[in-house]
């Protein structure tokens, strides 16, 4: 018996090591976006294809977050000033309907918060950091992904390249 269980540990330790040095399933610069469709802060369903052929940055964030609070003034003033051309800014919040309507009412956000359902998350991640930001070009492709929080002028320049 004790035999059994040493063996099944290191076929366990086999696995884990292996996992571990796989290549993630996260999406890479370069590879095309993946579609999906969430329901905002309002109820109403929004997917990634309405925003075809815009740059856009997709940000997971939760509200707890201190780095993540402190890109949102960014992320607003951006969709100040890019947000009525071919530029467009998603938040897709990793917490419940309740907190994320709550800070992006406290907060003014003047895009679109959604709330992810796991599968999307699933999708670009698995996001294993917050914020985790992906910045699409007009071409529906990842053209940079960010782990942690990054200044304005980083996403403004990534925005002006990709415009």
């Amino acid at each position: 018996m004790r035999s059994g269980f040493v063996k099944v540990l290191a076929l366990a330790l086999v696995l884990l090591v292996l996992g571990a040095c796989s290549k993630s399933g996260a999406v890479e610069i370069g590879s095309k976006a993946p579609d999906f469709t969430l329901t905002d802060i309002e109820g109403n369903n929004v997917s990634l294809a309405e925003f075809s052929g815009k740059v856009v940055i997709v940000d997971f964030f939760a509200s707890w977050c201190p780095p993540c609070r402190m890109e949102v003034p960014d992320f607003i003033a951006l969709m100040n000033e890019y947000g009525s051309g071919d530029f467009a800014m998603i938040g897709v919040a990793v917490e419940d309907l309740g907190a994320a309507k709550s800070f992006a009412e406290k907060m003014k956000i003047n895009y679109p918060v959604l709330v992810d359902d796991g599968k999307v998350s699933g999708a670009y991640g698995p996001i294993r950091s917050i914020p985790t930001t992906f910045v699409i070009g007009k071409d529906g492709n990842v053209a940079r992904v960010y782990i942690g929080y990054r200044e304005k002028a980083v996403f403004e320049k990534d925005i002006k390249e990709l415009l």
